[in-house]
């Protein structure tokens, strides 16, 4: 698993690389929140095209994310999911609070 952020604009947008689930969920955790360290402008842009697989451990760990940013009042998108990761996340109600772009 990859983590990498890169910032667009005033948006930092998070690549997710690889495969998301219970064994690269720590690291991945773990990346994320240093990429997010100190960042406190405008959104934050997930970029799953580089996902290849993410099963109910991936979903958990977006939703951690979401909840500490949304308590700092960031908006948080998904945008380029694979056909199969879509449909993870429609199934699951990610996009309802996580829109995707």
């Amino acid at each position: 698993m990859e983590v990498a952020a890169k910032k667009e604009s005033n948006n930092l947008v998070i690549f997710l690389i690889g495969e998301l689930d219970e064994y690269t969920a720590p690291y991945t955790r773990s990346a994320i929140d240093k990429a997010l360290d100190g960042y406190k402008s405008a959104d934050i842009i997930f970029d799953l095209s580089g996902l290849t697989f993410m099963d109910s451990t991936g979903i958990g760990v977006l939703l951690g994310r979401y909840k500490t940013l949304k308590k700092a009042g960031i908006p948080i998108y998904i945008q380029n999911p694979s056909v199969s990761i879509n449909k993870i996340l429609q199934i699951s109600g990610l996009y309802e609070i996580m829109p995707k772009i």
